[in-house]
């Protein structure tokens, strides 16, 4: 049987978000721009659709950064032996809002994207999964602050029944 302290959990977990910050600066700053710029290569008609999409995918990097960093917040305070608290609670529900703000913002690029010409339709339903994934993301970070701010609540309550 497997027992973590506290502190080894937090431990695992901020080694998990640094790989994961580093992962996605590889994938954000190296594979999309050379990938793109390969594809563009190959591809020479969709040349000028390769700038307007570079910044669209950096700047959908930004929220994903934010949560990193309430991910590690998060981590902190598992590591202080706090894991159910109102501020516990508060990081995870700015995770579930950066979800939604990244996912309605990668839907709605690709929706004018495609109005305006720059976009495949395929490439428009496979981006669907990402905003997807988002929406997951945002559901179960905004169902886990409720339950991380009952249990604070309720250990709050039983700190003052004796």
């Amino acid at each position: 049987r497997l027992i973590m302290s506290q502190k080894s959990l937090s431990r695992w977990l901020k080694g998990i978000i640094a790989g994961m910050a580093i992962c996605g600066a590889i994938i954000y700053l190296y594979f999309i721009p050379v990938w793109g710029k390969e594809f563009t290569e190959i591809n020479a008609e969709y040349m000028s659709w390769y700038l307007p999409w570079l910044i669209v995918l950096l700047i959908s990097a930004i929220p994903c950064y934010w949560v990193l960093y309430f991910g590690w917040k998060i981590s902190t305070e598992i590591g202080k032996d706090n894991s159910f608290s109102i501020e516990n609670a508060l990081y995870l529900k700015n995770i579930a809002i950066l979800a939604a703000l990244d996912s309605v913002y990668f839907f709605v690029v690709n929706l004018v994207f495609m109005i305006i010409g720059i976009n495949h339709p395929g490439m428009f339903l496979i981006s669907l999964i990402a905003v997807f994934v988002g929406i997951a993301i945002t559901v179960a970070a905004a169902a886990l602050s409720h339950l991380v701010r009952k249990a604070a609540e309720i250990q709050k309550e039983n700190e003052f029944t004796i």
